[in-house]
């Protein structure tokens, strides 16, 4: 494991992920991958990341201590490989294939494949585990809707309808709401995960695409790819305070594990905004490789 807190980034169009010392800002090590990378998951202890190549139809495991790629796993109905969580206590892997339509259900560290689950919908693309695990919701950008999946089953229990192309997507750490941001019609939708019924709608910027929840839940960050900003989003009031203008393309995003500072993966400057948490405003850049998306904290331990 790393002495230093690191940003693990990839980098889809030069097929590479780089390791980012936080403190220095300096690229560490850059090694190469599958074609396209996209998402990575980390396990919990810090030691493995696995990378979506959404392009090349693989997934690569990193041994994060010798960065080095240990496996590529393949599937024949791997049709862009995308978002990967894995659960809190690293027996399992779920795996959302986007043009196949089907969540992958692989168990850890051995990498059999349990389980493929076909949604149903179109386009299932990102996933939000409920904090306590029993749930992930998917948002699926063709069909308008975010389908529930309970982990105890591994089954589809039901489509919610949320607007027009879903895609950030992130369930509140107190477990109460789920948040979800339309690329389509640039709207946040907030429901409650007790009967999924929509109780706030509010205006983003232009093409929002990812979401992620700040440590003690007081924000919800929200990158907008084509207005080139991140929609600052109270919890409190579920409405968008400050729009913080970042590089061109924000996509991935992750905070610190403090809450702190956040960091903002900008595909076409090929740099990282780092964002102060406490004043709400960008605070420097970390530069990158070519079209950075992907990212994730790596602790030092």
């Amino acid at each position: 494991m790393p002495q230093h807190d690191q940003l693990i980034v990839l980098n889809k169009d030069e097929d590479t992920v780089s390791f980012i010392e936080v403190e220095s800002r300096q690229t560490v090590q850059k090694i190469g991958v599958g074609h396209n990378p996209h998402e990575v998951g980390l396990t919990p202890d810090g030691k493995f990341a696995y990378i979506s190549n959404a392009g090349g139809n693989s997934v690569s495991v990193l041994d994060n201590a010798s960065r080095r790629e240990t496996e590529r796993l393949e599937h024949p109905d791997y049709q862009f490989p995308h978002d990967i969580k894995i659960t809190p206590d690293g027996a399992k892997l779920y795996l959302a294939v986007t043009y196949a339509h089907e969540i992958f259900v692989y168990q850890l560290p051995s990498h059999r494949l349990l389980k493929i689950i076909p949604t149903g919908q179109r386009l299932s693309h990102m996933l939000a585990p409920t904090p306590d695990w029993r749930y992930i919701y998917i948002p699926n950008i063709g069909s308008n809707t975010v389908s529930l999946l309970n982990t105890q089953t591994d089954e589809i229990e039901k489509h919610i309808a949320v607007g027009q192309g879903p895609e950030g997507v992130a369930v509140h750490p107190d477990g109460q709401f789920l948040y979800v941001a339309n690329q389509d019609d640039n709207n946040l939708y907030v429901l409650s995960t007790e009967h999924h019924g929509i109780i706030a709608k509010h205006p983003l910027g232009s093409c929002p695409v990812r979401m992620v929840f700040s440590p003690d839940g007081r924000y919800a960050f929200i990158p907008n790819r084509e207005s080139h900003d991140l929609s600052v989003v109270e919890t409190a009031r579920h409405g968008e305070i400050k729009r913080i203008p970042v590089g061109r393309w924000p996509g991935g995003i992750v905070f610190d594990p403090q809450g702190r500072r956040a960091y903002v993966a900008n595909n076409k400057t090929n740099d990282i905004s780092i964002i102060d948490v406490g004043a709400l405003q960008e605070i420097g850049r970390i530069q990158a490789g070519i079209h950075p998306d992907g990212i994730a904290y790596l602790a030092a331990r």
